[in-house]
């Protein structure tokens, strides 16, 4: 296999993983919101708000930076000291997983009253012993990656999901039948993350073994390389990771500052009762569904970061504008028709999954502004690729700042909703700032005047997802409800989706001339709709 196949075959194994692990993810939330009450949805949301933050600290960008640094020393020839690299990155990933598990334990009850949840306390202490393998298996994932062994990584990503969410589900029903509280519960469910990180790490070993076996077999060996500095190999992870760290922290920064401020922000307000249950609703139900737009979306956009890497190494400057421009608007139109579809049908959706349709006000508003999330996540993205990192990190920084200070003075006058608008801020000053400096680099537009005809777009489908929404609200006096709340979801998901493609085909906002830079699963897509662009539009191309 060439190098080019194997690449695309490890991006979409990659992608795929992300896809199962985002999927798994919500079929947990949903029966773990109808076996909880409000305290065990905030407690658990809480606990893995936490736990997902700590993880993003500790993991995200050390495994690409330590591929990077594997894959360059094989290509050298240089095996042993990809090996030495390897090793200390080990030995940092084994040190840093106690710290922050010990952390975290230690310090759960003071950030559970600080948060207003004390109940949480267990539910973060269970949860920590995840963090002990998780480091390292970030390490080992990096390693492999870098020995473009990506199969290894994906399928470790899948099994760790599987294993937390069902785990995670049984222990919670088995403590509910029991007689345990929901505290006790949501502690059950973090404990599936334990269970996540095991299966992951098994996997793993299981595939480390398996490729010192075949080194040995091609003859690969350790050499009398002169050893490499330990505070050397640390130096260069560090330098090249801690912006990637800080840039890939937005979202769950975000949701942690959600979780510590939204009960000491509204008790004074709606009372701590009613702070907890917006806080188990924002948890539970919001961000699952809020998390589903991006998925497809970044995935689509973000296989194109490697061809805009090489045209800004290559100082291809009429290239690398139409990369951006594409990989923008490939971001923008694939999420748009996810995002207006569950923002329009939110009710029903809601409904559907959880056990009322309490919150769909959150969930609508979270997700309408996950089309930011999605600019924003591109983006990032793309500097990354272009080795901005570092500048990237202080953009990230500023939306953080944007988000406190948001979140405190919009709360005051629009409660919930304001912390909610809080997060949309927070997006659209990152998206503005990177798409600044992206343009003194290289100019460009991602719409130009196809804005007009993709605004029409989406107003037009979603009036017409909204009418069908309320229309299947209406039939839940004839029918069960949730069979209402099904028919609306199919009905909403099929007209929007549908009238939305058409609309951009048909007001030229799609063309016949650019579908052939398209990733290849939206050509095939497209290409049988274009048939219904006018003639006219085609002529203005």
């Amino acid at each position: 296999m060439s190098k080019k196949d194997s690449f695309i075959k490890g991006t979409i194994i990659l992608a795929a993983a992300a896809l199962v692990a985002r999927v798994l993810g919500i079929f947990q939330r949903v029966p773990l919101e109808h076996l909880f009450n409000d305290v065990g949805d905030a407690a658990f949301s809480q606990a893995n708000n936490v736990y997902l933050m700590l993880l993003t600290l500790a993991t995200a960008g050390i495994p690409s930076t330590l591929s990077k640094m594997v894959s360059e020393r094989y290509a050298l020839n240089r095996p042993d000291e990809a090996r030495q690299v390897y090793r200390a990155a080990l030995i940092f990933g084994a040190v840093a997983g106690v710290i922050i598990s010990a952390a975290l334990y230690i310090a759960a009850p003071l950030f559970a009253k600080h948060a207003g949840v004390p109940e949480s306390t267990l539910a973060i202490r269970a949860i920590a012993p995840a963090l002990l393998l998780f480091p390292t298996i970030a390490m080992m994932r990096g390693y492999s990656q870098g020995r473009n062994n990506m199969m290894a990584n994906g399928i470790s990503q899948i099994v760790e999901q599987i294993a937390r969410v069902f785990t995670a589900i049984l222990l919670a029903f088995f403590l509910l039948h029991q007689g345990y509280g929901n505290p006790v519960m949501a502690a059950g469910a973090s404990f599936g993350s334990v269970f996540g990180s095991v299966g992951a790490f098994a996997i793993m070993l299981y595939a480390a073994i398996k490729m010192k076996r075949s080194d040995k077999q091609s003859g690969i060996h350790a050499s009398s390389e002169a050893k490499l500095p330990l505070l050397g190999i640390y130096k260069d992870i560090f330098s090249l990771s801690i912006p990637i760290i800080l840039s890939s922290m937005t979202i769950q920064a975000v949701y942690f500052i959600d979780s510590s401020l939204i009960v000491p922000l509204l008790s004074g307000q709606v009372g701590g009762t009613e702070a907890t249950r917006l806080l188990g609703i924002l948890g539970q139900k919001a961000q699952s569904i809020a998390g589903i737009p991006p998925v497809l979306a970044i995935a689509l956009s973000t296989s194109l970061i490697p061809v805009i890497s090489a045209a800004y190494a290559r100082r291809d400057e009429d290239h690398l504008k139409r990369q951006i421009t594409l990989a923008m608007r490939v971001a923008i139109l694939t999420g748009t028709p996810i995002v207006l579809s569950l923002v329009v049908a939110a009710y029903s959706v809601n409904g559907l999954l959880f056990s009322t349709p309490s919150g769909s006000g959150m969930i609508a508003l979270l997700t309408l502004g996950t089309i930011f999330q999605i600019t924003m996540t591109t983006s990032n993205s793309i500097l990354l690729g272009m080795g901005k990192s570092r500048i990237s990190m202080f953009y990230v920084l500023a939306g953080i700042i944007v988000k406190l200070a948001a979140s405190v003075l919009l709360s005051r006058f629009m409660g919930i909703y304001g912390i909610i608008i809080a997060t949309a801020l927070c997006f659209i000053v990152i998206t503005a700032l990177n798409l600044r400096l992206l343009r003194s680099i290289v100019p460009f537009e991602i719409m130009g005047k196809r804005w007009r005809g993709y605004l029409l777009a989406v107003l037009v489908s979603g009036a017409a997802g909204y009418g069908l929404n309320a229309a299947a609200i209406s039939l839940t006096g004839m029918m069960p409800a949730r069979l209402a709340y099904l028919v609306g979801c199919l009905a909403v998901g099929a007209v929007v989706v549908i009238l939305y493609l058409v609309l951009l085909i048909v007001l030229g906002v799609l063309s016949a001339g650019e579908l052939a830079s398209y990733p290849r699963p939206v050509r095939k897509l497209l290409s049988p709709l274009m048939k219904l662009q006018p003639a006219r539009v085609r002529e203005r191309e």
